[in-house]
């Protein structure tokens, strides 16, 4: 209530009430390659560069290197904004591995993905590191990229796509077997792809089209959906036949989906094969899962910075719970989840903890599986003979 004298109206604004939660981008893809004919200006390295969504930004790179191709087969798949890190060419591939690897504590290599949100107000949610994550010595050792990528996936909420070794299915599911993360999506084998440079077909990683593919289906359909079974564009082989049959879980293509490596297959056109994160915890092995928890926990922690700082009242905590019971509602009503609510938890909230600043929220939510196994169970009825003879009866 005011106490200066008026004769007249005003009008006071109130600053309350809830808030739309805005989903965040979901599908921002970052690269990071070589490309020793780059403009230095345009794509210094060790720097994000966002290029969003035209291949035309990508033509500074030149045509030498990996990311030329990798940006090639993004673009086949949609226009996806991507967060391209350029590094330096080593002398030997053991250099350049190097280089891709960077330092954590310089922030260079992969770790300059940890800088997009502030360089270019992006954050990469697909990490793929084509040509540098298929490397595979057997045993119990890890690629050193998808390692360091890994961690940085953790902190960023990110999926790492990655690459495996292209040479025999034994060979990747034991590849797949040194990794055990719900961050980490492997792909073989590699893709054929026409060179016209050399005007004969070339062998290429698959992880760029898969980051590609994935982009799409968050623009078409939304980031709940699976990437599995859709068409491959730009491709006209795979670098080995991969045996597929719908019903036959011999095929080869389906003990890499049980092993939890996706793969390509042709039927009706090549597509991608499979669901599955190298996950332990059989609750997170579905990519589409994964992602969907990601992307509603971001999407509520970004949303409520407008309510930090604020003076605690019960209006405010009301309004933050009905904000986020609304995001769910929301969610559930377009399919991205199967359902969801808020609730503050007494207990947690003691008059210590309120007194201290903290406040505690509990949500859930359960994002939808994908469809992956369907059973028709088919039984045969000779009754329908008795039909078959009355029909005739009465016809006569």
């Amino acid at each position: 209530m005011s106490k200066t004298f008026l004769h007249g109206i005003e009008t006071i604004e109130i600053d309350g009430g809830t808030r739309p939660i805005r989903t965040v981008k979901s599908a921002v893809i970052g690269l990071i390659g070589t490309a020793p004919e780059a403009d230095d200006t345009l794509f210094p390295v060790n720097t994000p560069v966002l290029i969003p969504g035209t291949p035309r930004a990508a033509q500074p790179l030149g045509d030498k290197g990996t990311l030329k191709v990798a940006l090639d087969a993004i673009f086949d798949q949609a226009g996806a904004m991507v967060v391209v890190v350029r590094v330096d060419e080593g002398a030997d591939d053991a250099a350049t591995l190097t280089n891709v690897l960077g330092d954590a504590a310089s922030g260079t290599g992969v770790h300059t993905f940890l800088a997009a949100e502030s360089v270019v107000k992006a954050s990469p949610r697909l990490l793929c590191a084509p040509g540098f994550t298929g490397t595979f010595n057997g045993g119990s050792s890890v690629n050193p990229v998808v390692a360091e990528l890994q961690g940085l996936a953790e902190k960023m909420r990110a999926i790492v796509i990655a690459d495996g070794p292209n040479t025999t299915a034994i060979d990747a599911i034991a590849y797949r077997e040194t990794l055990g993360s719900d961050r980490v999506f492997v792909v073989d084998p590699g893709v054929k792809v026409w060179d016209p440079a050399t005007k004969a077909n070339a062998v290429q990683p698959a992880s760029a089209r898969v980051a590609g593919m994935i982009a799409k289906r968050d623009a078409e359909k939304g980031f709940w959906w699976s990437p599995s079974n859709q068409p491959v564009n730009g491709i006209v082989g795979t670098a080995r036949p991969v045996a597929f049959h719908m019903s036959d879980p011999a095929s080869e293509a389906n003990r890499l989906n049980e092993k939890c490596v996706a793969t390509i297959v042709q039927k009706n056109g090549y597509r991608l094969w499979g669901n599955r994160t190298t996950a332990t915890d059989p609750t997170w092995a579905f990519l589409s899962v994964r992602r969907t928890a990601d992307m509603i926990y971001e999407s509520i922690e970004e949303a409520f910075l407008w309510a930090m700082d604020r003076p605690m009242s019960a209006n405010l905590v009301l309004d933050i719970q009905e904000s986020v019971g609304s995001y769910l509602r929301h969610l559930k009503a377009v399919g991205a989840i199967l359902g969801g609510s808020c609730w503050l938890d007494p207990e947690l909230n003691s008059k210590e903890q309120l007194m201290a600043g903290k406040l505690y929220l509990d949500f859930d939510i359960e994002p939808p599986a994908p469809l992956e196994h369907l059973t028709f169970r088919a039984h045969r009825d000779n009754g329908h003979y008795t039909e078959l003879v009355n029909q005739v009866l009465s016809a006569s």
